[in-house]
């Protein structure tokens, strides 16, 4: 037979707890919030855009090419004794190439010692400012002979004369030259040179004893000497002429120059007082 199980009696429920009464408040009313006024946002107004200027970019390095030395051009080298009419014996230091207006030009830059100048020269342009080689040492000769010879002096006014004279030392011939230092050289016994007269002079004898000493590899000084010994051999101005003499040059100048000074020289000393 089955053994029958007790059975067990279910288990009390838990005391159920005393109900109480809870005091049921209201809820309470939430505090009115306090609203902060709000700001009234001012119209601002624009500024204008500032353009920033364009970064330029660094351009890309080049390779410069190397220069072209250039030691002679026009028959003219580099380092040469030179006749420049205007300003007289110069030496070239360097043939050049320059831009100028978008041009490359070719330029002889010389030198000029005395003058402490530079001068720069367009090769093309040579033959137009008249720039030429040294002497040869036969045309020197030529000039100091011409130092030797009888003063010609025009019968114009001074005025006149000193433009040709001017004319001359501007031409760079040197026996032309040689011309205006015989014309208005003075000896100690011979009237003074009025201001005008005295420049000249000395410009055309600083162009004449420049050359003659770069020719002749001498100084300045005895290239001068030279040219005072030459002109001590000429014949006395103011001296009484020949017949012969007198004829020969009113024949050779078509009679409009004298070598008699004593009348020319005041002529020349009124006109440039006036």
């Amino acid at each position: 037979m089955p053994k029958k199980t007790a059975k067990t009696p279910p288990a009390k429920s838990a005391a159920k707890a005393p109900k109480t009464k809870a005091a049921v408040k209201a809820p309470a009313k939430p505090a009115a919030a306090k609203v902060a006024p709000k700001a009234v946002a001012k119209p601002v107004a624009a500024k204008p855009a500032v353009a920033k200027p364009p970064v330029a970019k660094a351009p890309a390095p080049r390779v410069e090419e190397p220069k072209k030395v250039l030691t002679q051009r026009q028959g003219f080298k580099t380092n040469e004794f030179i006749v420049y009419p205007a300003h007289g014996v110069g030496q070239i230091l360097a043939i050049e190439e320059q831009m100028i207006a978008g041009a490359t030009l070719e330029l002889f830059v010389i030198n000029f010692i005395k003058d402490k100048m530079t001068l720069r020269v367009p090769t093309a342009k040579i033959a137009n400012v008249g720039m030429r080689k040294l002497s040869d040492p036969a045309l020197v000769k030529r000039a100091l002979e011409t130092l030797k010879g009888r003063a010609r002096i025009k019968r114009t006014m001074w005025s006149r004369r000193a433009q040709e004279y001017e004319a001359k030392i501007n031409s760079g011939d040197i026996v032309a030259i040689a011309e205006v230092v015989r014309d208005l050289y003075r000896s100690e016994s011979q009237p003074e040179q009025s201001y005008s007269e005295r420049q000249l002079y000395e410009a055309a004898l600083d162009r004449l004893s420049r050359e003659i000493a770069v020719v002749q590899h001498v100084t300045e000084t005895e290239a001068v000497k030279e040219v005072e010994a030459n002109l001590a051999k000429s014949p006395r101005r103011g001296a009484a002429k020949t017949e012969a003499d007198a004829v020969a040059d009113a024949t050779a100048e078509g009679g409009d120059e004298t070598d008699e000074d004593g009348d020319e020289d005041t002529l020349g000393a009124e006109d440039e007082a006036a």
